[in-house]
C-alpha cells in the first residue's frame, strides 16, 4: 500500500501530504494495529504541528496511543490534549475518556482518573463499570464491595442489562482483600454469585478498551476471545489487534 510505504520516509515528508484528519487517522490506526505506538505518536504530533483539526476519532486514537505507551511522557501528552480539547469545546467521546482514565490509573494517578471519570456521560458501559471498580480498588475497598453487592441483587428488572466484570479486575479485588478474612469471605461469596449469574467475562480490561463495536466502521480489530487464563488471570496473548 502506498500510504504504508510512504511512512518509511522521514516524518517531515508528511507535511502537505495530508490535508485533513481522516488521512492522519487512517495512518495512526494502521500503525496502532501493527503495534508501532511510538511511530503513531509521531504522526499525532505532526498532525498537531500542522494545525489539522482533530475529529472525535482522532482523540480516541490519540488517547489509545498514549494509553498503550503508558509512560509519564504519554500521560502528559494525553492530559495536555484533553485539556486543550475542553478549552476549545471539542467533544470527547466516552471511549476516548475511558482510555484517558485507564492511562491515569496505570500511572497511579488515581485522583486524575477519578476526575476524568466523573465527567463521562452515561458511564454504564462494561468498560466504565470495570474502570469504576479499578478506581475504588485503589481508594475505597468498601465501595468496591458495595458495587459488587449491588450487581448481585436480584431486584433488577429483566429488561435491564446485567453488569459484567472482568475476571482480571476481580482478581485485583481479591488480591486487595486476601489478608482480611472478613472481606475475603464477603468477596468470595459475591464472586460466586456473579459467576453463577453469568456476570463475569474472561476479557481483560485492555481487551475491552481496544474492542471495536460491530456497528463502527474502522480498521481497528475485534477481540481475540481467548485473552486471559481463567486459572492465572494472565493474558494468553500480547497481541489484541488483528494483523
Amino acid at each position: 500500500m502506498y500510504l504504508w510505504s510512504r511512512w518509511t520516509e522521514p516524518i517531515h515528508h508528511l507535511r502537505g501530504f495530508f490535508s485533513d484528519s481522516t488521512s492522519f487517522n487512517i495512518l495512526m490506526d494502521m500503525l496502532f494495529i501493527k503495534g508501532k505506538y511510538k511511530s503513531a505518536l509521531e504522526v499525532l504530533i505532526e498532525m498537531k504541528n500542522q494545525d489539522v483539526k482533530f475529529s472525535k476519532d482522532t482523540y480516541v486514537l490519540a488517547f489509545a496511543i498514549c494509553y498503550k505507551l503508558n509512560s509519564p511522557e504519554s500521560f502528559k501528552v494525553c492530559t495536555t490534549l484533553r485539556e486543550e480539547a475542553l478549552i476549545k469545546g471539542d467533544i470527547l467521546s466516552r471511549r476516548a475518556s475511558c482510555f484517558a482514565v485507564a492511562l491515569a490509573l496505570n500511572q497511579n494517578q488515581v485522583e486524575k482518573a477519578t476526575s476524568i471519570f466523573s465527567q463521562i456521560m452515561n458511564p454504564e458501559s462494561i468498560i466504565c463499570i470495570n474502570l469504576r471498580l479499578m478506581i475504588h480498588i485503589q481508594s475505597n475497598m468498601s465501595k468496591t464491595l458495595e458495587i459488587l453487592k449491588d450487581a448481585t441483587e436480584g431486584n433488577v428488572s429483566k429488561f435491564v442489562k446485567k453488569l459484567k466484570f472482568s475476571e482480571e479486575v476481580l482478581a485485583k479485588v481479591r488480591e486487595k482483600v486476601k489478608d482480611v478474612p472478613a472481606l475475603l469471605a464477603t468477596f468470595d461469596e459475591l464472586y460466586g454469585k456473579l459467576h453463577i449469574s453469568g456476570q463475569v467475562t474472561a476479557y481483560t480490561l485492555d481487551a475491552l478498551l481496544c474492542h471495536t463495536p460491530k456497528d463502527l466502521k474502522s480498521h481497528a480489530v475485534h477481540l481475540n476471545k481467548r485473552t486471559v487464563s481463567r486459572r492465572t488471570f494472565q493474558p494468553l496473548s500480547q497481541s489484541l489487534w488483528a494483523e
